[in-house]
């Protein structure tokens, strides 16, 4: 019988322990039941065991569509850099559409009382903060789309935010008493082929924080339309609705820098 030395044993067990280890911790995800109001909700957690401790939590609202499987694959990827992400629900329990007429209804009501809009996103974000894991001095809301302009309505009421981050969203313009309300930094990726914002609206927009004391960037792709950063976009056979990689990669390693930088 061949004896190994006890320092190769040990190296060996722990080898394999490690490697046990690395099996067993992986992206964690739940579905989280809530209420807003008297609207049934349900979001979507995710977060990483390979991460020890509390870390930042990220806000991903969806876009108009709904809370679907393209808003959960960015909370499962920002799980995977180490944070905790958290998909609200901004429309209720089930409401997941692929009609752009349903799509747009759904908007168009939450949107039309903008304090009950930036209040239902609220409650995502107080759902967020409750968890054990997260680090509810840190955190950050990034949206697409409809999710986009929630986000930066959430930084014109001066949310306990640090950072928002907006990917094709509409642009809504803050009033001079929202630009003094702003306390987290602002990013913006914007094509500037999307047809749903007018280019007068765009500029509006940069008018208005360029006069405010917010924290801001704002990146521009030309020719680029919306909802670049879903890789689904040409599936609802909209011409509006067009997937760029080099857009998707650059906007999204823009955001993860941001919260790097900012988190640290």
């Amino acid at each position: 019988m061949i004896r190994l030395p006890f320092k190769v044993l040990f190296c060996v067990w722990l080898s394999c322990l490690l490697v046990l280890q690395e099996a067993v911790a992986e992206v964690q995800t739940r579905t989280l039941p809530y209420q807003h109001g008297n609207t049934e909700l349900q979001g979507y957690l995710a977060w990483d065991d390979r991460f020890d401790g509390k870390r930042p939590g990220v806000l991903v609202v969806h876009e108009w569509w709904g809370l679907n499987e393209y808003a959960r694959s960015r909370v499962r990827q920002l799980a995977e850099q180490g944070y905790v992400a958290f998909a609200p629900d901004m429309y209720g329990t089930g409401k997941v559409t692929s009609h752009p007429d349903q799509a747009g209804a759904w908007m168009k009501e939450i949107k039309e009382n903008i304090p009950q809009w930036v209040d239902r996103a609220d409650s995502g974000l107080s759902v967020l903060k409750k968890q054990t894991v997260v680090d509810s001095q840190q955190l950050a809301a990034i949206g697409y789309c409809f999710g986009g302009a929630t986000v930066l309505h959430m930084a014109y009421a001066g949310l306990d935010v640090d950072v928002v981050a907006s990917f094709h969203g509409s642009l809504p313009v803050a009033g001079e008493s929202q630009l003094a309300a702003i306390k987290a930094k602002i990013l913006v990726a914007h094509g500037n082929a999307d047809p749903f914002v007018p280019v007068e609206r765009v500029g509006s927009f940069r008018d208005a924080l360029a006069k405010s004391a917010a924290d801001w960037t704002m990146m521009e792709f030309g020719g680029v339309k919306h909802s670049f950063t879903n890789p689904g976009a040409g599936d609802y056979g909209i011409d509006a609705l067009v997937y760029d990689s080099q857009a998707d990669r650059q906007s999204w390693q823009m955001l993860l820098w941001l919260l790097d930088d900012t988190f640290k």
